[in-house]
């Protein structure tokens, strides 16, 4: 196992599932179908060539543990061993997330409910929002003898309208503000959400004292606000020393961010819907792999995206294979020492 570096990457797999599960009350595939997913998802985990991966739609860990028993991963030397795998919840009636790690996993916890602190209603204000819509997973790695990180894999809400069916009422979903509506309740949600994220985070960062990195389709840009909400604010200049200081070890770091200040190309984007190119799927390493941190333990090398699958529908008559992913993968190499 190299301990000079490690590859980390997180992978959107689009309902991830054998062809007898039932996702959303259907069966989505058969047994061909299903067998090129298969296919079609190990050779992206080939390309990304990672050592530690977290997933999201994942419905089912048998599904994933499939993907190491058929060609190409069965005949490649990336997993000569049956990496580590976990899910969130194996009876949570919805999609999951998951890790996948060459490395050993010392512990795990699944988080459903919110952290009692980040709950955001007062008694003027009724935010109803107290649990994850898909659970996070958060696990220990031991990487070396010296060293353990913190992986935290989370999908937010997604933008997806959330309409407010009342029994008895007829509500038309195409109706303009019913939409606008839909996507506000959506959007309070996904807030509330990255809030107890961020309140993980600190919690986490606290306890361990070790490096924390976020993986996750965060369903946001990288300077939408719910994202910002999940890494932190740069402490104000004029804040007390020790204060201002407390507040750097504190933040999260855009992998993107971090690439875009290396090079002079900035081509980020995940996700293509309705013409729009967006960065919703994330990296966010701690200030233990910061460059500006002098007492780092590491540094971000090489952001690379998985993207020329996607297909913009809005200039093209092609539509994505029912196989494949609509997001695209990210991978950072993370130099130690």
């Amino acid at each position: 196992m190299p301990t000079k570096h490690f590859r980390i990457g997180t992978f959107n797999l689009l309902n991830h599932a054998r062809p007898d599960f039932p996702i959303y009350g259907k069966t989505p595939y058969t047994k061909e179908t299903y067998t090129q997913k298969c296919e079609w998802t190990a050779a992206q985990l080939l390309r990304m060539n990672a050592d530690i991966v977290g997933f999201q739609e994942l419905w089912e860990l048998p599904a994933l543990e499939d993907l190491f028993k058929k060609a190409p991963l069965k005949k490649s030397e990336l997993y000569p061993e049956p990496p580590n795998l976990l899910i969130s919840e194996a009876n949570q009636n919805g999609p999951k997330v998951g890790l996948l790690s060459k490395y050993p996993i010392a512990t795990h916890t699944i988080i459903r409910d919110f952290p009692e602190a980040a709950l955001l209603s007062t008694p003027d204000l009724l935010i109803p929002y107290h649990s994850f819509s898909r659970p996070v997973l958060v696990a220990e790695l031991t990487l070396t003898s010296k060293l353990s990180i913190t992986v935290i894999v989370s999908h937010l809400k997604s933008k997806r309208p959330d309409f407010a069916k009342q029994a008895g009422i007829e509500l038309d979903e195409d109706d303009p503000l019913e939409q606008a509506k839909g996507k506000a309740r959506s959007l309070l949600r996904r807030a509330a959400e990255a809030t107890a994220l961020r309140a993980i985070v600190l919690e986490t960062l606290e306890k361990t004292k070790q490096p924390v990195i976020v993986l996750g389709d965060l369903n946001d840009n990288a300077s939408a606000v719910g994202t910002q909400l999940i890494t932190g604010e740069p402490p104000y200049r004029f804040l007390a020393k020790a204060k201002r200081e407390q507040q750097w070890t504190e933040l999260l770091y855009n992998t993107k961010d971090i690439q875009a200040r290396q090079s002079s190309g900035d081509f980020y984007y995940s996700h293509i819907y309705n013409g729009h190119y967006e960065g919703l799927d994330h990296i966010l390493v701690s200030n233990h792999f910061a460059a500006q941190n002098p007492d780092r333990l590491g540094r971000v090398g090489l952001v690379s995206l998985f993207n020329d699958h996607l297909v913009d529908e809005t200039l093209s008559r092609e539509k994505t294979p029912k196989w494949q992913s609509d997001h695209g993968q990210v991978v950072a190499e993370i130099e130690l020492g």
